[in-house]
């Protein structure tokens, strides 16, 4: 039966109003994210880059990706400097649509960054995205201008050749309590290694960085007043830090885990409060080289009142230098031993270089960290691939233009040595990216940079274009802290034992890059760092 017009049923007129309101912001709504998206395009000149239509928020940046709408999975890292060879040029603009139309400049010319990290007045941190970092207090990474002139000031100091002689000692005591607790095991199988850096580096926060003293065995005594051991607020702290800043409070609650990460975070305050009150009391019958203790003298003998930090900004500054450092120390170690038992070469060439060094079977001493320049070239290697830090952003404070050199794989050898360089324009405001693995992996700087390659460590070497602790003013204070602890563990373990990847039956046949991919493989997080 054909059915005449007067059958159909047709929305009534407010509902049709409805619908046409929707569809009406719709359109209306597409089309300002279109103008936009376009004007945001515009500002970026002809600077070439990849476009996508919307960014991830968070941890989404790390889990999701829906090609070619948004960037693949830890683009940061895996680009490396390939994206800059296809573009042509060391700068690449990286625009998105959604949520809200931006774009930024990725930069990976060594000369560019060197000036970008000189010029502070003119290019920024952007201190509003570590505002969530402010755990305790104001702290030197949360700060900008005059505010973090002042947290310089103070920590400056505490990192002393003291405090970095105690870091090695107490590494050294670390590690080698780990090692006897094996017994008379002569090898130990060790699924992820991650597992034991981690408890090294936390360990060695514990002695040097707030002096209280960890050990591998359990810690049961629980100071009065308190609900958890230093050992296991400090350890859930570290372990947990992401959690705490995406979980509120009301649903600790519900979770048994939860109400113990706000536990520890309270728990870590309440000792960093006693000790603060501790050092300040004795600060004159006892001496103390931990960085805690460091940066309590340092404020209380500042002269000038406007530069005294108040008890919340050295909890603040101690909390992001210590925790920071540990996802830090214990990534790198892992990497370096994995590199170590991929190349069994190079751990042989380190082996022998430490041996020379410790005659006699001694233990390393501080004063030997300067003569293990192959240690600290194969800790420099393992940061060059596996930077802590993949971008440091910046902003433009005023209309500016940067000097930016060609990607160096589009010309020869010869050619290379005076690649073209253009003139940039960047309107204030601009967002602007350093890209730490953009440089590290560029070949103008670094021959074979996908390789593994300590010695190119033990020559004259490009500083300019190797950043695992960024540069300028705002390079890491605590580097040395980092050195000594990451050095003194490396020669430690290698002195005494042989590093390689355990045999599984499920991998035989494997060829060695199919291992190396397996074994190297890595995503991002989301850490202090």
């Amino acid at each position: 039966m054909v059915r005449g017009w007067e059958d159909f049923h047709w929305p009534c007129s407010s509902q049709a109003a409805a619908l046409s309101a929707v569809l009406t912001f719709v359109v209306l709504y597409v089309t300002s994210r279109w103008v936009a998206y376009q004007r945001t395009l515009s500002r970026c000149g002809d600077i070439p880059g990849p476009r996508y239509l919307a960014y991830s928020f968070g941890w989404l940046s790390y889990r999701a990706h829906i090609s070619p709408l948004t960037p693949p999975r830890n683009f940061n890292f895996h680009s490396k400097h390939s994206v800059y060879e296809k573009y042509g040029w060391d700068i690449m603009s990286v625009a998105f649509a959604w949520p809200k139309a931006r774009a930024s400049y990725w930069i990976a010319d060594a000369g560019a960054i060197k000036e970008i990290n000189a010029a502070r007045s003119k290019f920024i941190k952007p201190v509003a995205l570590y505002r969530v970092l402010r755990f305790y207090g104001g702290n030197i990474v949360a700060s900008e201008g005059e505010d973090w002139i002042r947290h310089r000031r103070v920590a400056q100091p505490a990192f002393s050749d003291r405090n970095n002689k105690l870091v090695w000692n107490e590494t050294i005591r670390i590690v080698n309590e780990w090692i006897a607790s094996w017994g008379e095991t002569e090898n130990s199988d060790i699924d992820n290694i991650v597992d034991v850096t981690r408890k090294i580096a936390l360990f060695v926060i514990g002695s040097a960085g707030f002096g209280h003293s960890v050990s591998w065995s359990e810690d049961s005594d629980l100071n009065p007043g308190h609900r958890m051991t230093f050992r296991t607020a400090l350890t859930i702290v570290c372990k947990d830090l992401f959690l705490k800043l995406i979980v509120p409070r009301w649903a600790s609650r519900f979770s048994q885990r939860y109400k113990n990460i706000f536990i520890a975070f309270d728990e870590l305050k309440l000792y960093m409060e006693e000790m603060i009150l501790d050092r300040q009391a004795n600060a004159q019958s006892q001496v103390r080289n931990d960085l805690f203790s460091n940066l309590i003298l340092a404020s209380h003998e500042e002269t000038e009142t406007k530069y005294k930090l108040s008890s919340e900004e050295l909890m603040g500054d101690t909390f992001i230098f210590l925790l920071a450092g540990h996802e830090t120390s214990a990534h790198t170690l892992a990497f370096a031993f994995a590199l170590l038992a991929l190349h069994p070469e190079e751990q042989e060439l380190l082996y022998e270089e430490i041996r020379s060094v410790m005659k006699d079977g001694k233990l390393p001493e501080y004063k030997d960290m300067a003569s293990l320049k192959r240690s600290t070239a194969v800790f420099y290697e393992t940061l060059r691939l596996f930077p802590p830090v993949n971008v440091i952003p910046k902003v433009c404070a005023e209309d500016t233009t940067l000097s930016i050199s060609a990607a160096a794989s589009s010309f020869s050898e010869a050619q290379q040595k005076n690649l073209p360089r253009r003139s940039v324009a960047m309107s204030e405001g601009a967002r602007v990216l350093i890209h730490i693995p953009g440089l590290h992996y560029n070949p103008r700087f670094w021959d074979e940079p996908e390789s593994f390659k300590p010695e190119r460590f033990l020559r004259d070497w490009p500083r300019d274009a190797f950043l695992p602790f960024s540069g300028g003013p705002r390079a890491c204070i605590g580097r040395r802290f980092f050195e000594a602890e990451g050095i003194a563990t490396l020669s430690s373990i290698v002195s005494q034992f042989k590093i390689e990847v355990k045999e599984e039956a499920q991998f035989s046949g494997e060829t060695w890059e199919a291992k190396k991919t397996r074994i190297l493989a890595c995503k991002a997080g989301l850490t202090l760092t």
